[in-house]
Formats: structure tokens, C-alpha cells, sequence
């Protein structure tokens, strides 16, 4: 019997199959925090935002005392002593210290006033965009009364007739800025009204109020999230006019009143209504960057890179 040559030989192992490499974690680009983390402008208002809040909040422990106390003599240009280093006013306050316990009525005052706005349209938009007919009609015209007044003005009377205080400034900003939210809760309301999930909610037999709250607001609260935001920064430049014109909280600090009191030596110590000037400056601008990169964040549309 003859052999072949393929039976002497030793037969070549069989390739194995290549290794399946382990499924990776999807990383949900979608995510709110995976978005925010990719928007710039988002970050780079949140962290100029936190600065102020951390200043606003640790007042008392960075620079204990009284902000209203004359510790050295009037007049000190910034930079020029290393104890005060942004100097002092003409009754020998530090401006610095005043600075930074200005930023606790400012901000107060803006998340306060936007707060209160905010709470005022959602309630105006939701129920005038969900139950149309005569609820739309009354709640739209009483939305475009306080839309047709001069909102400075307005809150000019406001605080004059109920006495310059926080409250009252807080209370005449929030009555001028709820009708732009109202308009926008109201759009979104219309528009998710007649919407699939909505009417799958009336045919369970949910109550009205239960599909406001849980099926229409909780998808309207995108636009309603990047107007607060622009809202607080509109709250403190308001805030700084009433107190520029002396209607400012006579027991309180803050930026605007810092810059009123500086305006009778606007010529000969511009600093006093600069330094003020520039905080309320920055804060702004790191809010306006806020609710710019919120809008970003909160529309799938929009792609982060």
C-alpha cells in the first residue's frame, strides 16, 4: 500500500478565528451633560457666572466687617496701595470689599426678579396656549397690557409708590418681564396640545392641570430655561438704573449704588463708577453666554464640536 505525501506530512493546524473585541460603552452624545461639556460659550459663562456667585457667597469669610466701614483716607487710586488694591471712595471705603458685597444684592436681585417672572408666564403661557378659546383670548390681552409699557418706567413707579426696597425692586422687574416668557410657554403649549402623547393622556382620563404639569411643561421648559437666564442679566442692569437714579435699597450695597455714589466725582475719580461698571459688565456677558450656549445645548439640531 503506498503512502501519500499528505499522510506523512503533519496536517497545518487550523487557523483560529480572530478574537471578538469587547463592545465598548456608547457614550450617549446626546446627553445634556456630554452637550454642555462640549459647548464653549456654555462653559465659559457658567464659570464666569460661578466666580461671581463664590464671590457673592463667601463675602463675609474673604473679607469679614462691615463693606460700608472707612478704613483708610478718601480718594486711594487702584494700584497704587497695596492694602486697598482697587483703592477707596470718597469716604474712605475700600472699593474692593464693596465689590464683592455688592454681588450678593445684585445677584439676589436678578434671580429673585427672573424667578418671579418666570414662575408669572409659565402659569400665563400654559394655560392661555393649553385651553385656547376665551382663556387665550383674556390672558393674551392682559399679557400684551404689560407688554405695551415702558418697562423702565413701570418699575420706576412701582418702587416709588411701595418705598425703594429689594422686594420692591424685585416686585416691579418680575411685573415687566413675565409677558416675553408667557409668549413663549404659550407657542410651545399650542403646539404640543394636539400632539399624539397629549391626547393618549385625555383618552386615560387625565385631569387638565396633571397634562399641563407632567406632559406639557416638562417639554416647554427649554426656551423657558435659556430666557431666565437672559432674564437675570436684564434683572441686574435694571437694578443698577433704579439705584444709579437713587431708588436703590438705602440699607444695602451694590454694583449700581457703588456707581451712583461715584457719579458726583465722575471727573476726578472715574474708578469709583468704572470698577462697578466692569463687574456688572463681566457678570452679564458670562450670563449672556450662559443662556446662548444653554440654546445650544438644549436643540438636537445644533451640533457641538
Amino acid at each position: 500500500m503506498s503512502l501519500d505525501a499528505t499522510d506523512i506530512l503533519p496536517r497545518a493546524a487550523a487557523p483560529s478565528a480572530p478574537a471578538t473585541p469587547k463592545p465598548r460603552r456608547a457614550v450617549r452624545t446626546s446627553s445634556f451633560g456630554y452637550r454642555f461639556l462640549r459647548s464653549r460659550t456654555a462653559l465659559a459663562g457658567s464659570i464666569g457666572l460661578a466666580l461671581a456667585a463664590g464671590a457673592a457667597l463667601f463675602a463675609g469669610q474673604i473679607f469679614p466687617g462691615d463693606p460700608l466701614d472707612m478704613v483708610a483716607r478718601p480718594f486711594i487710586w487702584p494700584f497704587t496701595s497695596a492694602e486697598y488694591p482697587l483703592g477707596t471712595d470718597m469716604l474712605g471705603r475700600d472699593i474692593l470689599v464693596g465689590l464683592v458685597y455688592a454681588a450678593r444684592v445684585s445677584l439676589a436681585v436678578g434671580l429673585a426678579a427672573a424667578g418671579l417672572a418666570v414662575a408669572l408666564g409659565v402659569v400665563f403661557g400654559a394655560l392661555s396656549g393649553y385651553f385656547g378659546g376665551w382663556v387665550d383670548q383674556v390672558l393674551t390681552r392682559i399679557t400684551e397690557v404689560f407688554q405695551t409699557m415702558p418697562p423702565l418706567v413701570f418699575v420706576v413707579v412701582v418702587v416709588a409708590i411701595l418705598t425703594p426696597s429689594v422686594s420692591s425692586i424685585v416686585l416691579g422687574i418680575a411685573v415687566t418681564s413675565w409677558p416675553q416668557v408667557a409668549r413663549l410657554v404659550r407657542a410651545e403649549a399650542l403646539r404640543l396640545r394636539d400632539a399624539e402623547f397629549v391626547q393618549a393622556a385625555r383618552v386615560m382620563g387625565m385631569g387638565h392641570f396633571r397634562i399641563i404639569l407632567t406632559h406639557i411643561l416638562p417639554n416647554a421648559i427649554s426656551p423657558v430655561v435659556v430666557a431666565g437666564s437672559i432674564l437675570v442679566a436684564s434683572a441686574i442692569l435694571t437694578e443698577a438704573a433704579l439705584s444709579f437714579l437713587g431708588l436703590g435699597d438705602p440699607n444695602l450695597i451694590s454694583w449700581g449704588s457703588m456707581i451712583g455714589s461715584g457719579r458726583e466725582v465722575l471727573r476726578t475719580a472715574w474708578y469709583m463708577t468704572a470698577l462697578p461698571g466692569l463687574a456688572i459688565s463681566l457678570t452679564v456677558m458670562a450670563l449672556n453666554l450662559l443662556g446662548n450656549g444653554l440654546n445650544d445645548v438644549l436643540n438636537p439640531r445644533v451640533s457641538l464640536t
